[in-house]
């Protein structure tokens, strides 16, 4: 009747191998940047200190962030008010368990957000390892902004005939909290009740 059809060796070997034939690369999380800001509250010394020490963390030339026109605050447009830097590939990776390490590798759930990507607070610069303590500077914190993606997200940044992600293929905040378990070994706390 019919002819039965063999698996090719490509799937013979994955399935000696234990590797699960509908595991999908596509779907695979990965970092695609890691982004820290430091304020330093006002312009002058303080924010060039602060400067240096971002890049000594980073590694990288750190951008001065300035204000937007918000009255409430009386801060008037355009004052620099602290630093930034954006980090990706590799360098990313190392810096943020190095960064993780200074919070004990521990995050809260409310610390990760519905798209997937998760943040979390130093409250002091030289709690990170190689960092000393300046006393020119004083007391510093800093923000640490970690964004997830998976391939096929370049979809919605792309200049011709850019889409959204579909449903299914977008992070959620339970596949970035599993990410954060693998990957980075993160010790996320349950919410006591």
């Amino acid at each position: 009747m019919g002819r039965k059809i063999e698996p090719s060796a490509g799937q013979k070997e994955k399935k000696e191998s234990g590797n699960k034939l509908g595991a999908n690369v596509m779907r695979s999380i990965r970092l695609e940047k890691l982004t820290i800001n430091m304020s330093a509250g006002d312009a002058g010394p303080k924010l060039e200190k602060s400067q240096k020490i971002m890049e000594k963390i980073a590694g990288k030339k750190a951008v001065v962030t300035k204000t937007h026109k918000r009255t409430t605050f009386g801060m008037a447009k355009g004052r620099p008010i602290g630093a930034k830097a954006t980090i990706r590939g590799e360098a990313a990776m190392e810096l943020l368990k190095k960064l993780l390490k200074a919070k004990e590798n521990r995050l809260k759930p409310s610390q990760f957000d519905s798209s997937g990507n998760f943040s979390f607070g130093i409250h002091e610069y030289f709690n990170i390892h190689d960092v000393k303590y300046d006393p020119d500077v004083g007391i510093l914190g800093m923000d640490v902004c970690v964004s997830l993606e998976r391939p096929g997200y370049r979809v919605k940044r792309r200049m011709i005939r850019p889409a959204r992600i579909g449903a299914k293929h977008r992070i959620t905040r339970e596949d970035a909290m599993e990410w954060a378990r693998k990957e980075l070994g993160a010790v996320i706390e349950e919410k006591e009740e």
